[in-house]
């Protein structure tokens, strides 16, 4: 089964825009749903029930937030919950390098590699 992922509300444009560029032309598909899409996970979420929702859906976060969100998934873990994982985009990547990275951990990747890790 290909890992999943969630895109943070702050990488909802152009990194959403070159999933689906991928998705269209035919590569390995990259499931990646939006903070914002799904009725239960609106925009505005705050970051601690994000995570509550990626643990339940079993999708890897994706995100430019280096500073809160690995403070809130330490809280998360002392909590005895569970993560699949965060993954923090370095701003300074192209696109097509994190889509391509992407496409890779899906199809590729190890779940438990990730599990409650900040990458």
């Amino acid at each position: 089964m290909a890992i999943t992922f969630l895109i943070d509300e702050n990488l909802r444009g152009p990194l959403w825009r070159a999933i689906q560029r991928h998705n269209a032309i035919g590569g390995l598909i990259i499931d990646a749903v939006r903070v914002g899409d799904p009725v239960d996970l609106p925009l505005g979420t705050l970051d601690p029930t994000i995570l509550d929702w990626i643990e339940r859906e079993d999708r890897i976060l994706l995100t430019f937030d280096r500073v809160s969100m690995p403070a809130h998934l330490a809280t998360h873990l002392q909590d005895g919950k569970q993560s699949p994982g965060i993954f923090v985009i370095d701003q300074t990547c192209s696109l097509q390098t994190v889509v391509e990275y992407l496409e890779l951990v899906a199809h590729a990747g190890d779940p438990v590699e990730f599990r409650d890790q900040v990458w």
